[in-house]
């Protein structure tokens, strides 16, 4: 269990970081008939007749459950806005009430699931799919072979799933033919590997709950699962507080360590004294370093 000094310290990172008011977009497409299957554009704040920006895609947190939408990541997108990024900002299914018993989920808690399977998963392939066509329409000012693409806790597991899907397993639904076209992921104190997640009950053990409870997490793993999704050809950075209360610097640790079992380097940036939230915080330093990263892959 954390310190009292620790738990207070995480507790008003939190707050910061939801202090911002949210950041409206300047345009928002359907890729999909459901409400949630929705993506918002930011354009970069440049000058008129800019050469085109890097695109970078933000896939939100929240452990995949439904009171957590995209919402709270949009001063983060707002951010990379301003520093002269094309932004889209993907909204997706997350869980909602209990559908499974409590210890199948392994949780005795009554909080909403995180995640839908197959929905979550569907929903990011599809996003990803649809945004070369949604992005000409309505993000012109986007140059799409720059793309890079980040996520904050659930939402960096999503970006390693959605930048590994050419080496999901040959039935595997979401699986596609070649690499995405994409210059990196950085991904921010992701749910990187689910066996480490499960064995720390990292956010309720959401990673178990994602898969759909005990019975269907070690079948599901190697469909979901970004640690077993290895080597992918694609550059990618961590970044990761080491004072992470919420997503411990172990579970990030485990997946570089995957990687370089499978012979690929992943740049793993650690962060003293920095817990969950400052990562997607305008206020904090570490929100900086994390736009400083992206900025390194898409430029």
């Amino acid at each position: 269990m954390p310190d009292d000094s620790a738990a207070a310290r995480a507790a008003a990172e939190e707050e910061s970081a939801f202090s911002h008011p949210p950041v409206d977009p300047d345009a928002t497409a359907a890729y999909g008939d459901h409400p949630d299957q929705v993506i918002d554009f930011y354009a970069p704040r440049a000058d008129a007749g800019a050469p085109l920006a890097p695109l970078v895609v933000v896939l939100h947190g929240g452990a995949w459950r439904a009171p957590y939408d995209r919402r709270h990541i949009t001063p983060f997108a707002g951010l990379l806005a301003r520093r002269g990024f094309a932004v889209a900002n993907v909204e997706y299914r997350r869980g909602g009430e209990p559908q499974i018993p409590a210890q199948n989920a392994g949780t005795g808690s009554a909080a909403p699931l995180a995640g839908r399977w197959p929905d979550t998963f569907d929903d990011v392939a599809a996003a990803l799919d649809a945004l070369p066509t949604l992005v000409r329409a309505s993000l012109p000012q986007a140059d799409a072979r720059r793309t890079v693409l980040t996520g904050h806790s659930a939402g960096g597991h999503l970006a390693l799933w959605a930048a590994a899907r050419h080496v999901l397993p040959p039935d595997a639904p979401w699986r596609t033919e070649r690499p995405a076209l994409l210059r990196g992921v950085v991904a921010l104190a992701p749910i990187a590997d689910f066996e480490v997640a499960a064995k720390l009950d990292v956010c309720g053990n959401a990673s178990l709950q994602l898969l759909g409870g005990t019975n269907h997490f070690e079948e599901r793993r190697p469909y979901a699962d970004p640690a077993l999704l290895l080597p992918t050809g694609i550059a990618t950075t961590v970044v990761q507080g080491r004072a992470d209360l919420d997503v411990p610097q172990a579970v990030a640790e485990a997946y570089a360590d995957a990687a370089a079992k499978a012979g690929e380097m992943v740049g793993l940036t650690l962060l003293e004294d920095v817990g969950h939230f400052p990562l997607i915080d305008p206020a904090a330093d570490a929100c900086a370093v994390a736009a400083e990263e992206i900025a390194q892959l898409a430029w």
